[in-house]
């Protein structure tokens, strides 16, 4: 047998931690911190518990990580927003992004809501460190495209909190909405539906005005 070429080993390594990472969150995102064990996300990853520890480093750092990448995944729309950009396209595609998130990774939003039902006691530095600054950055933003008569003046942190737990909504409430709609899942066209339901409340309750030329 051939020994592994520098960029099979980088594939290998990747592959690996994509694994991980995913295994790791159902299982967290079931049992919570306290609750899951390595090896228990080794066997639902299909990998040796030793190779788990040798590419998170440890259970702690692990959990950590996937709070972190999905917070993230979460707010990679409105990383690079500038007073230039159109508040309607930024913001709509800010929600369509955030339930797109939800339909194809459920798990990771409740593994995040549970850790704030907790108190947050894994994320606080991040918390009031990175994620604070990140949201006054933006809410700077939505001021000024409000004094340019681009929006209503509407509190810019309230804001991103409703969109946030609104889209997050059908991921952590899955079964209350299961329930309510009398559905066993939620289908792509409801996504849709719902999706688009969120863009037109959220837009006008907000007084965005589209740009000429805006969709």
């Amino acid at each position: 047998m051939t020994a592994l070429t520098s960029p099979e080993m980088t594939q290998t390594r990747q592959r690996n931690e994509q694994m991980i990472l995913d295994a790791a969150e159902r299982v967290f995102a079931c049992h919570g911190y306290r609750g899951a064990s390595v090896q228990a996300i080794a066997e639902a990853a299909g990998l040796p518990k030793s190779n788990v520890l040798y590419y998170v480093g440890s259970k702690r750092q692990l959990y950590v990580d996937l709070l972190e990448r999905m917070m993230a995944r979460w707010n990679v729309m409105l990383d690079d927003i500038s007073v230039e950009d159109d508040p309607a396209e930024v913001l709509e595609a800010f929600i369509r992004s955030k339930m797109e998130l939800t339909r194809t990774h459920p798990q990771g939003s409740r593994l995040f809501a549970a850790e704030i039902l907790q108190g947050a006691p894994f994320l606080q530095g991040y918390l009031r460190g990175e994620l604070r600054e990140w949201v006054q950055t933006r809410a700077r933003v939505f001021e000024q495209w409000a004094e340019r008569g681009l929006m209503d003046p509407v509190d810019p942190v309230w804001l991103i909190f409703l969109i946030w737990s609104s889209t997050q909504h059908y991921a952590d409430f899955e079964a209350q909405v299961l329930g309510i709609t009398d559905r066993e899942v939620l289908s792509e066209a409801d996504y849709r539906r719902i999706t688009d339901f969120l863009c037109r409340v959220i837009l006008q309750g907000c007084g965005v005005v589209r740009r000429p030329g805006g969709t």
